[in-house]
């Protein structure tokens, strides 16, 4: 449990609602003594139409000479003080010197004007959002009022605060020299928190809309009267039922979202990132590639900038991350994974801190590295100069009948398929149960990376395997499936997981030999550990058309195409590959009827049906997982049938 004061401090630059929450500020401020750490004000900034946003301006100590601006805007509060004391993630970047400021968005605890996260992030065309014209009068008025700052401003955030950083990339102001988007959402209906391709991500979507619109001036946690959400979600119903039932109409997110199951206007109108054509300001784009929340935002802008960047100032940077832990206190393991190093501090250091020198100090050697990552399984810092790299090479990962994974397509003598019925009253569990709220705390950050032998032996999940590798298999690019599948009903949901099924005797012992292991260290152990490197759903009902659903035809196969997103991993040589089927990913992903009805989300009880699934592993209906694979390829005989 972090103390208030360290908190507080991460929230300074960090906006992960799980972790990283501050409370409204109680009393106006105007001014504070001096601390050791600097001085505080509040003020209260106006906008164009008159909406005054409450703002904390915070500079170091021992930093006479006039300092660049460093902002963040952001929906979850302010701090009251400085804190006693910086933190890790914070002393590369203040070791430089920045006027830190701290903005509540429009409607927001003391912030005036209406507040909603739809109407939020909806664009007009020429201005960009509310965002982009509200960071550009706050930094008008910063480079005019702040006392001794040297006319630079650059902004950095996470999650809904790399939202409000990177609209600025819509219109930035003259003064914005360099800015960096971290984990923010695009396109909320495609993908990143509310959805994924389409399909719904109800306990999220749930939670988080109440955190954020129950109530102006806190950050609220639904009260669940079950301590298993899994269980609870389950009994709930459909999201119509959920809403009627628990919120009744009165949290217009998910209200909206129940309203507009397809993709429609409303959300192609909050589609912000569609404006974005080139790199107007050096953007230095973070993601984690075990992002539970925003994984697809961060690429999406990077991409769209790469429309026109002759400077090559539009830059990424992904890491072994859950949402936003590089901006941690330190981030040496993913879950049980050891990563060798602390990513967050080298992070910090080395990438983060040098970015802003050199745009707002015009100090350093500006960056070079178009892409750099931190590699898993190899454990190392890669840098590329574009991305997918040039030495990546699609190459297909076959599913066979037997349950096996090769390089080899199926032959005419090895045809067939494997089938399992998936059934919507016992739903596949996305992570081990009892499954924990999102919000605040428990297992949420880090189930993206949770061991997945616990899905082993249901009937309802299907498992591939390779033979162990005989040397290291280094993938590194855009992951995705093509999978052949026919469904006994009318709609209904593909769930793909790529896996890294570690050797069974990779770490034994991991405990004290003659005392043998003490509670809990069993379970600790990455011996067999089975981490996902991709998992990804695709929703029946859109695989011809995301704006005009249409039913699946029954017992008919088909293909789906299941991106995966990017990755930089190496399966190291012993380790075997896994792919893992499914339908239903419960409550992350709502439950599929399987029978085509006009919305799911207000689907009746009798709507949902089991309904029978085949997997086909055919010369003519090969099922694959494509790999961007660097190096030498792998021969059939180094991933065989077991």
């Amino acid at each position: 449990m972090k103390t208030a004061a360290l908190c507080a401090v991460l929230a300074l630059l960090a906006a992960t609602p799980a972790w990283a929450l501050l409370p409204p500020t109680p009393h106006a401020a105007p001014s504070q003594a001096p601390s050791p750490l600097g001085t505080f004000e509040q003020v209260m900034i106006p906008m164009r139409d008159g909406v005054r946003l409450q703002t904390v301006i915070m500079r170091p100590a021992g930093h006479p000479e006039p300092l660049p601006i460093l902002i963040r805007r952001t929906p979850y509060g302010v701090p009251d003080k400085l804190p006693p004391a910086l933190p890790p993630s914070l002393q590369p970047l203040m070791k430089d010197g920045y006027i830190l400021v701290i903005q509540n968005i429009r409607g927001r605890f003391k912030s005036e004007g209406t507040f909603t996260i739809s109407g939020d992030a909806r664009l007009t065309p020429g201005e960009g959002t509310i965002e982009t014209r509200d960071a550009w009068d706050t930094i008008d008025w910063l480079v005019k009022n702040v006392p001794n700052n040297n006319g630079r401003v650059g902004a950095l955030g996470v999650s809904y605060d790399g939202y409000t950083t990177a609209a600025m990339l819509l219109n930035p102001h003259p003064a914005l020299k360099a800015i960096s988007e971290q984990a923010s959402p695009g396109d909320q209906w495609m993908n990143d928190d509310d959805h994924r391709y389409g399909a719904f991500r109800l306990s999220y979507d749930f939670e988080y809309a109440v955190m954020e619109e129950q109530a102006k001036t806190a950050n609220t946690h639904f009260a669940f009267d079950q301590y298993d959400t899994y269980a609870w979600y389950l009994r709930a119903g459909s999201a119509e039922q959920i809403d009627t039932t628990w919120l009744h109409g009165e949290i217009p997110y998910f209200r909206e979202a129940i309203e507009h199951p397809d993709h429609d206007a409303f959300w192609k109108s909050q589609d912000w990132v569609s404006a974005i054509h080139a790199s107007t300001v050096p953007n230095l784009n973070v993601a984690g590639f075990w992002d539970q929340e925003d994984p697809f935002g961060p690429w999406r802008i990077f991409r769209a900038e790469k429309q026109h960047d002759p400077d090559n100032t539009a830059l990424m940077v992904a890491g072994p991350w859950a949402h936003g832990q590089w901006r941690a206190e330190s981030w040496s393991s993913l879950g049980v994974i050891p990563l060798g190093q602390d990513t967050a501090a080298a992070y910090a250091a080395n990438v983060e801190a040098p970015f802003f020198r050199y745009w707002l100090w015009g100090k350093g050697e500006k960056p070079a590295a178009t892409v750099t990552t931190f590699q898993t399984g190899s454990n190392a810092w890669r840098t590329y100069n574009e991305w997918p790299p040039a030495a990546s090479r699609p190459t297909a990962l076959y599913l066979h009948a037997n349950g096996t994974l090769t390089f080899t397509a199926p032959t005419a003598s090895e045809t067939g398929s494997r089938s399992y019925v998936s059934d919507p009253a016992t739903p596949v569990p996305y992570r081990a149960r009892p499954i924990s709220p999102t919000y605040p705390g428990g297992d949420w950050r880090l189930w993206e990376a949770q061991d997945q032998r616990f899905v082993d032996d249901r009937p309802d999940v299907l498992t591939f395997v390779s033979a162990p590798l005989d040397h290291d298999l280094t993938v590194t690019g855009d992951v995705a499936a093509a999978i052949f599948a026919s469904t006994s009903g009318t709609d209904g949901d593909l769930i793909v997981k790529l896996i890294d099924v570690f050797p069974e005797d990779v770490q034994k012992p991991g405990w004290n030999v003659d005392a043998g292991p003490q509670p809990g260290d069993y379970a600790r152990s990455l011996d067999g550990y089975e981490l996902p490197i991709a998992m990804e759903v695709r929703r029946g009902r859109y695989l011809k058309s995301f704006e005009a659903p249409s039913p699946l035809p029954a017992n008919t196969p088909i293909l789906w195409d299941v991106p995966l997103r990017p990755r930089d991993h190496v399966f190291l040589k012993g380790h075997r590959l896994m792919v893992q089927i499914q339908s239903t990913w419960f409550p992350v992903i709502d439950r599929n009827p399987q029978t085509f009805v006009p919305s799911i989300y207000k689907a009746r009880p009798e709507d949902y049906r089991s309904a029978t699934w085949r997997i086909l592993s055919t010369p003519d209906m090969p099922s694959k997982i494509i790999l961007p694979v660097v190096g030498e390829p792998a021969a059939a005989t180094h991933i065989s049938a077991r």
